[in-house]
């Protein structure tokens, strides 16, 4: 792969540092891409040697399994935000919560909500990210992505199937580029509602412990944290994994989880919620178990 410009790689790598869970995980190599050419020389070789390849975000909503044998890809160096009027182009790989705050700082409301989100724009279209009764396809208009064949295409939202938390995308390609029509807003009042909104994160979330989010979604008129705390799980504890303390929907990392710790306590909390109320929580995380 050292012919390959613009991208950068490393052998056996702990994805530890990858992953919001701070799961030990490992791959067989590691490749951060610089730009969209870089990336498709790199599908290119990837292919050729029948390597297999996975696309890993910010790893913020991920349950990664121990070991990848083939590359995991990152799209870090794909970061751009242009601004015209209220026009934004912005690359995959950028952070939500920086183009959040880049676009409050241009005077532009409608994405204050993502300003806790810590993922890349790429995986927050793909899962369709939001909070606070809004989500990333309010003020989407277009993608550019990657298709299966190599070839780059636009996709307008209208051609996208979407529902909450959930899209399509990821059996279409890889989301290089997206577009967002904002409104005109104002910078002190978008920074006053954004502050609120982590004050009232920093008190409610376990924020001092490696998690991943919100593991279940909220049932119709209920929450899935209420519930996993009447059925007496708070606290709960399987190997270096543990339901918080502090909020139910959340599992954090008390040292050394393992993937299966989490698997585990996700399955003992459907169980009991099952048991106790017969609903069925539904997993808002994604289990990569590299298959």
């Amino acid at each position: 792969m050292d012919e390959i410009k613009d991208i950068t790689w490393e052998e056996n790598v702990s994805l530890k540092n990858y992953n919001t869970y701070k799961i030990e995980a490992k791959c067989q190599y590691l490749i951060k891409v610089l730009s969209i050419d870089g990336l498709i020389n790199c599908l290119k070789y990837l292919k050729e040697h029948n390597i297999s390849y996975f696309i890993l975000g910010n790893g913020s909503n991920v349950i990664l399994d121990d070991y990848f044998k083939g590359a995991i890809i990152k799209l870090d160096g794909l970061n751009k935000i242009k601004i015209q009027n209220n026009l934004i182009e912005v690359e995959a790989g950028c952070m939500m919560n920086t183009l959040a705050s880049t676009t409050v700082d241009n005077n532009l409301t409608g994405l204050e909500w993502a300003i806790n989100i810590p993922g890349t724009i790429g995986g927050s279209i793909v899962g369709n990210a939001g909070a606070y009764n809004s989500d990333i396809f309010a003020n989407l208009i277009k993608v550019t992505i990657l298709d299966n064949n190599l070839n780059i295409i636009e996709i307008n939202k209208e051609d996208i199937i979407y529902s909450y938390r959930k899209t399509n995308l990821k059996d279409k390609g890889i989301v290089l580029k997206a577009y967002f029509k904002l409104n005109e807003g104002n910078r002190i009042e978008s920074l006053e509602l954004m502050k609120t909104r982590c004050e009232k994160r920093i008190a409610s979330q376990p924020l001092n412990l490696p998690s991943a989010g919100s593991v279940f979604r909220n049932p119709d008129g209920d929450y899935a944290g209420r519930l996993i705390e009447e059925a007496g799980l708070k606290g709960k504890t399987i190997g270096g994994a543990q339901i918080s303390n502090k909020h139910a929907n959340f599992i954090v990392n008390i040292g050394g989880a393992t993937s299966q710790d989490i698997k585990n306590l996700i399955k003992l909390v459907q169980s009991e919620v099952k048991k106790k109320f017969d609903v069925d929580l539904i997993l808002e995380q994604n289990i990569i178990d590299w298959k």
